[in-house]
């Protein structure tokens, strides 16, 4: 209960119903700031208990200085907790686990229950085994319950055990598009009381909830665990960017094209660790589902969230996924009563400002490797041809820096150049005008008994996949796909025969608006068959590409693309076999399909001849604007969304039979490889161990900039000889079943050894070696390791490890596992130049502390190589109470020669502090459960 020291406590009476609600005006100054501030605001008043909350942290959110610098600490209480399956078998895990551990330290195991509603859906295990025939969704749908059996008996079992625990059985859709439909609220009611709708999740694209108005963003499944169990989020408050939408868009310009362009800008403006709200005349002209496609990609530019404000349109869109009118009356009431409706004609105060005319955007996609890399679709052509150079063996490697100054000095931004080798290693720089050539060309013939003969060379568009959460809970640009795909049918178009073609909507919802509109034979006429409800290729799950065009590709060294409606397109992500991956919207996925190729001009190049032998472009099959939105209107209802979610729990026949473990504790299977009992309380006492000091450090690894999640977090599939399949050969599993790493999150002996495992990862202690290995400095002349196996080797010496990082070291995901990792394998310190927001505060949740070089220096600029000991003192300062703002790091090379730097530590808040003295989130929670 709030102390209410600000009398702010009342009723809200609407309709027939009142509530009890905490006044904004309450507190003067409130109705100035940002609306994502005033979410906060409220947070605060009815959580104030007079310690952790108090006036004064009231009085700082009240009159917040937009132009200050994050100093002043709060503690957000979400109202909810979302998790998708991968990371949250996991946390379920852990809970189970905790329950025992409470248990043998004298506690109550039955305390261990989520606090706070926890939902769960399960959308990342399926895999496209099979695409582009009639029974793909029913053949993946098996493939899944053979493959993941034990987790989801598991699942079951946490549903039935543990209170206010919910989950959305596979099949169903994706889980940020479940959020939006369905699971959020807008305005929370439990207990008598209404708050606003607030949800971190343990998934990066929870932002995507920000559409509807909910504040929420991604934290690792470490932090969700805490949330679910009553702990508060620590956070700074943090600057706030107002980015004013003025303009509309352009016919033929679609919501991908307009959030490439956000992310770009974003990107290049400096969001990290900011709020982003959106606001001015434009926000009404931009339809919800484009709202959602914008905060769903609040991570790739960096922000902890991107929102819109709740107004008229937010209304629409709750009515129109069939939420009650209770509900509707309920959300307009209290956003109006708390200040909190958008208002265009008031400019609240904002740290930073930006502007978009939405008139102004203009068809593009992103890649080949990061979604803030945006290419106009105009040039993605010549674009293509500049960077395939990276990405193939030149017959004169040396000239890639000349190549790289020959472009810069030649030719403009406004006229990019087409490159190749001459004869004598030089570079020959050609005005990309009149489709001039000069890219690497290596022509494969294949012949695949099913698809026929054909050609493979690089930039073939391997795979084409309408997937993930940002684009297909978006009814323009998927019915803009489906009308797209009738058109080329209609003029005779077909996909190229060695495209894997992949449809998985976010929610059944699309298969029945493509039923409705009568779209579906279309799509399926192009290979678009519906593959499976859930995240698919977007996270990696693409399954093989046909065998023998992977065939083909690898011995051939041929570099192939992906093209993907998705928000994730990193290095090694989409498949091993394929090296540069671009995104772009569902139309341009099929229209990608239709070409076969990245070396192509949709302006200048036709995709095929109709049934007259004319030419067919782009622009003959793209539809309009005006239909689009005719079929969106016909073909979608409020019915639509009731008859999905009527029993979204329930799941269908196979999740129902599933047999399911009962109790309050989880009886472990030892020779699961599925699910084991977590190691975090192995040993735990009731009072923490005093932290110490790290002497004799080794590097794990040395890495460079821009060192992402997936590239340190275990993910994709598992590869013959790892480590991680030499683990499950041991257990008897046939390489058959190995299933992807994902898939196994609740094994922690599997995740140990796929952690720093991305075939794409380059460890610097080794001389262009790529994937997941590391030199072994327990061995004589440290020899080429795995770094699992280089992990066992140190531990069983008692030696401590770190791990040296660039820029922008752990972006992307919100992966748990990239921290669990991490500390399973021994690190217990990371020294990077900067770090993303979400793996800093996971890295501490898992007990290992972030450092950060002195400002302008990194490891290269201080000699350091990675075959140094490294000494870090001053640690021992946070057993007194208090944080260091530095630590003395010395480095020791084999000579003796010593580095010695003061490292800057990343522990920002005082109840980070408190977690890392405990070693751990999960440990700080589990004394305190027992205190109380």
């Amino acid at each position: 209960m709030s102390i209410n020291s600000f009398d702010s406590r009342g009723t809200l009476q609407v309709g027939e119903n009142s509530y009890e609600i905490f006044r904004l005006s309450a507190v003067p100054g409130t109705e100035k700031l940002p609306y994502a501030l005033k979410v906060l605001a409220e947070n605060l008043l009815r959580t104030e208990d007079g310690a952790n909350i108090t006036t004064d942290h009231i009085n700082a959110l009240a009159n917040w200085d937009p132009s200050a610098d994050p100093s002043i600490e709060i503690q957000f209480t979400p109202a909810r907790v979302l998790m998708q399956d991968f990371t949250g078998v996991p946390c379920v895990v852990d809970l189970a686990t905790m329950r025992e551990a409470i248990t043998a330290l004298g506690g109550d195991p039955n305390k261990v229950n989520p606090l706070s509603p926890a939902e769960m859906v399960i959308d990342h295990s399926v895999i496209l085994d099979v695409f582009g025939r009639a029974d793909a969704f029913e053949r993946n749908v098996e493939l899944e319950y053979e493959r993941n059996g034990e987790r989801y008996q598991f699942l079951r079992w946490g549903q039935g055990a543990f209170d206010d625990f919910k989950v959305v059985p596979p099949g169903t859709g994706i889980v940020h598009q479940v959020n939006i439909e369905y699971l959020a609220r807008s305005i929370m009611v439990r207990d008598g009381k209404a708050y606003p709708d607030t949800c971190v999740g343990t998934d990066s694209h929870t932002t995507m909830e920000n559409g509807l108005g909910v504040l929420g963003w991604g934290v690792g499944g470490i932090e969700a665990e805490a949330a679910m169990l009553g702990q508060p989020v620590s956070m700074l408050i943090p600057r706030v960017v107002g980015f004013k939408l003025t303009g509309e868009i352009k016919p033929g310009v679609t919501a991908t094209d307009v959030v490439l362009t956000v992310t770009d800008m974003l990107r290049q403006h400096g969001v990290v660790g900011k709020f982003v709200e959106f606001y001015g005349k434009g926000v009404a002209e931009v339809p919800l589902a484009n709202r959602a496609t914008l905060g769903n990609m609040s991570p790739e530019f960096g922000s902890t969230c991107a929102i819109f404000p709740i107004d008229a349109e937010t209304i629409n869109y709750l009515r129109l996924t069939g939420r009650d009118d209770e509900q509707l009356a309920l959300v307009e009431a209290y956003a109006k009563e708390q200040g909190m409706w958008h208002d265009p004609e008031h400019e609240p105060a904002y740290s930073e400002y930006l502007e978009l005319d939405l008139g102004t955007v203009v068809p593009s996609i992103a890649g080949p490797k990061r979604p803030q890399d945006r290419i106009l679709l105009s040039e993605s052509k010549v674009a293509f041809r500049k960077d395939i150079h990276n990405y193939v063996e030149e017959q004169h490697p040396a000239a890639h820096t000349q190549l790289d100054e020959a472009v810069e000095e030649s030719f403009p931004a406004s006229d990019p150049a087409v490159l190749s080798f001459a004869d004598d290693g030089a570079v020959n720089v050609q005005s990309a005008a009149n489709g001039s050539h000069g890219r690497p060309s290596k022509p494969v013939k294949v012949v695949d008994p099913e698809r026929g003969e054909f050609i493979l060379d690089h930039g073939a568009v391997a795979v084409a996949g309408i997937t993930s959460c940002t684009n297909t809970s978006n009814p323009s640009v998927m019915i803009g796909a489906g009308l797209l795909a009738r058109n080329a049918v209609e003029k005779g178009l077909a996909s190229k025969p060695w495209v894997k073609t992949n449809m998985a909507p976010g929610s059944q919802v699309v298969t029945d608006y493509y039923e409705k509109a009568g779209l579906w034979p279309y799509l399926e006429k192009l290979g678009f068959y519906l593959g499976g409800y859930g995240c698919t290729t977007c996270i990696g799950n693409t399954g093989p590409l046909p065998d023998e065009i992977s065939k083909a590709v690898n011995d051939n060294d041929l570099s192939v693309t992906a093209v993907l409606s998705g928000n994730r397109n990193f290095e090694g992500r989409i498949s091993p076999d394929v090296k540069m991956n671009y995104l772009a919207s569902p139309p341009l996925v099929i229209a990608y399909a239709l070409a076969g190729t990245m070396d192509f001009d949709f302006e200048t190049e036709a995709l095929g001849q109709d049934t007259d032998g004319n030419d067919v472009f782009l622009k003959d099959i793209w539809p309009s604007a005006q239909e689009i939105d005719d079929t969106i209107k016909t073909a979608i209802s409020q019915d639509m969304f009731r008859k999905s979610y009527a029993d979204v729990f329930a799941g269908d026949d196979r999740w129902q039979g599933l047999n399911t473990p009962e109790g309050d504790t989880f009886a472990w299977d030892d020779k699961s490889t599925y699910v084991r009992k977590a190691p975090y309380f192995d040993g735990m006492t009731l009072e923490p161990q005093p932290v110490s000091d790290i002497k004799g450090a080794r590097v794990l690894a040395l890495l460079g900039d821009s060192v992402t999640t997936d590239h340190i977090s275990p993910a994709g599939p598992i590869k013959p000889g790892t480590p991680a399949a030499q683990y499950l050969d041991a257990n008897g599993v046939a390489r058959k079943d190995y299933n992807s790493l994902g898939s196994r999150r609740g094994n922690h002996e599997v995740m140990i050894r796929g952690t720093f495992a991305n075939i794409r990862l380059q460890n610097q202690l080794l001389d262009g070696v790529s994937g997941g290995y590391t030199r072994d400095f327990t061995q004589d002349g440290g020899p080429q390791s795995f770094i699992y196996d280089a992990s066992v080797n140190y531990k069983a010496a008692g030696i401590p490890l770190v791990v040296l990082g660039g820029k922008e070291y752990g972006s992307g995901s919100s992966r748990d596992w990239a921290a669990k990792g991490t500390v399973l394998l021994g690190v217990k310190a990371v020294i990077t130049e900067s770090f993303e927001r979400i793996h800093r505060s996971n890295l501490i949740g898992m007990g290992v502390v972030p450092l950060q070089f002195p400002a302008g220096e990194n490891a290269k600029t201080l000699g350091l190589d990675g075959t140094e000991v490294f000494d870090i003192e001053g640690i021992t300062a946070l057993n007194e109470g208090v944080t260091p703002k530095t630590l003395k790091v010395t480095a020791t090379k084999e000579n003796g020669d010593k580095v010695e730097f003061d490292a800057v530590v990343r522990i920002d808040t005082p109840g980070e502090a408190d977690y890392y003295r405990n070693g751990g989130i999960l440990q700080y929670v589990l004394r305190n459960m027992i205190q109380s």
